[in-house]
């Protein structure tokens, strides 16, 4: 039997997606996708399943996709994950179902990704009929764990409402997430899927400031989940971060995928310059520097402390990177940001070394005492987030005992997401359990969702 090659969506020229934000791939033709199903071995003991936070049943899913019954494909995995087209675009696959995929012992895995995007995009939600039970539920954020729960939980008959502090729906995958990898039609359909069977959401309400916690218990709410996401950016503590041209990833990409701040006509312009410093190496600094292209840099660097191998980015997110002409500069630690009135004149460097691992297992970065500079008018920095302290503080001024962390992360059951108030539960980047990401934060909203539909049935 001849074998079959692993498949690949069409994408567009890197020259040509430097210039604008259309989703850099098309999904799989129907051809490629049937070839690509006939790649899976169908294990019986499946350890892609395993390695998938929500346990998508994925070669039950793929086998569907091989009988040409792309309906029953989307039924499977809507089983357990309400998002298939955001999940096949976002989810780091490498490390999770792909990453466990047998036939990537000795070649390449099947394209679990590519396939469940395929799925998502061409079938739709069916939603089961739903007997109201007559309790409430507020959701507080609009991001992958809270409209998951508020799937799960809307289906099992609760009146659920979703709060959102910004005035767009979807959390990170709207603001952090730029639309070349996740196109915004994609989103918006997700979500219309759950207003559609009843789901409500407030936008511009901040919870903590807006309205407590005591008042949506006032207001009837039997259960709330916090899921209001991470969105406090860790900066560098070097000299020169405050001047202007200094941005967290956080705020740029924000700027950009919510505001719009890259055009002409916005109303919040972004000043850009020539050369952008991407700080990080992760998914976000991919994002911040393909999105620094688009908005018009002729040079983005990603300056990362260890060497290629850690980078903690998806594989696919730095070929594109690169292809789209992103430079690399590795084992380079920042050390001060220059200053020409008031504004970024460069960086300084230290040339790092690897040495023993650290707590995470990857080799930490040692200082060689040898220093570069490199000449950036901007400087973005995605070292990653910190939970914002405003429902927090709120709880505490109530009188509600909230326990946190000493890094500000909400503590709570693993198993459950039970915070240490009773009603009261959180997951996500708020409260996180393991790696963060899409697909995690989707499996902390459905084990939420559970854990509250139990309680509210054991009162």
């Amino acid at each position: 039997m001849e074998k079959i090659e692993r498949q690949h969506p069409k994408e567009q020229d890197p020259n040509i997606r430097r210039t604008n934000f259309d989703a850099v791939e098309e999904n799989l033709t129907d051809e490629q996708a049937k070839l690509e199903a006939s790649r899976c071995l169908h294990c019986k003991n499946a350890k892609c399943v395993k390695g998938c936070p929500v346990n998508i049943q994925i070669p039950d899913f793929i086998a569907a996709i091989k009988e040409g019954n792309l309906e029953k494909a989307g039924d499977i995995i809507r089983q357990t994950s309400m998002l298939p087209s955001v999940c096949g675009r976002v989810c780091p696959q490498e490390r999770q179902c792909e990453g466990n995929c047998i036939l990537g012992i000795k070649g390449k895995p099947v394209a679990i990704g590519a396939l469940e995007r395929y799925v998502g995009d061409k079938t739709n939600a069916k939603m089961n009929q739903i007997k109201p039970c007559g309790k409430k539920v507020a959701i507080v954020g609009s991001g992958c764990a809270g409209i998951t729960a508020a799937a799960d939980l809307r289906q099992l008959g609760y009146d659920v409402t979703v709060f959102e502090a910004l005035h767009k729906l979807g959390g990170v995958l709207r603001y952090g997430i730029p639309p070349f990898r996740l196109p915004r039609t994609v989103l918006d359909r997700e979500l219309t899927s759950l207003k559609n069977i009843g789901v409500k959401f407030h936008t511009n309400v901040i919870v903590g400031k807006s309205i407590t916690l005591n008042q949506l218990k006032q207001e009837g709410y039997d259960a709330i989940f916090l899921c209001s996401g991470a969105g406090l950016p860790k900066m560098l503590g070097i000299p020169g971060e405050n001047l202007n041209g200094v941005y967290s990833a956080n705020e740029f990409l924000t700027r950009v995928n919510l505001m719009q701040a890259n055009r002409e006509d916005t109303p919040t312009p972004l000043k850009t310059g020539v050369k952008a410093a991407i700080i990080g190496g992760g998914n976000v600094a991919m994002d911040a520097a393909r999105t620094a292209v688009r908005v018009g840099y002729k040079e983005v660097y990603i300056l990362y402390r260890r060497t290629e191998a850690e980078l903690p980015a998806r594989l696919e997110e730095i070929r594109h990177a690169k292809e789209e002409g992103i430079i690399f500069k590795l084992l380079h630690a920042p050390v001060e940001i220059y200053n020409k009135d008031g504004y970024v004149n460069g960086m300084k460097f230290e040339i790092m070394e690897l040495g023993e691992p650290d707590e995470s297992g990857r080799r930490r970065p040692v200082g060689t005492g040898k220093y570069v500079d490199v000449d950036v008018d901007t400087v973005i920095v995605a070292l990653g987030t910190g939970p914002n302290p405003i429902i927090q503080k709120s709880a505490e001024h109530e009188g509600l005992d909230l326990e946190t962390n000493n890094k500000g992360y909400i503590i709570v059951d693993a198993e459950t997401g039970k915070t240490s108030i009773p009603g009261v539960f959180a997951g996500g980047d708020v409260a996180p359990v393991g790696e963060s990401n899409a697909i995690n934060a989707m499996g902390a909203g459905k084990r939420a969702a559970k854990a509250i539909d139990e309680y509210l049935k054991s009162l």
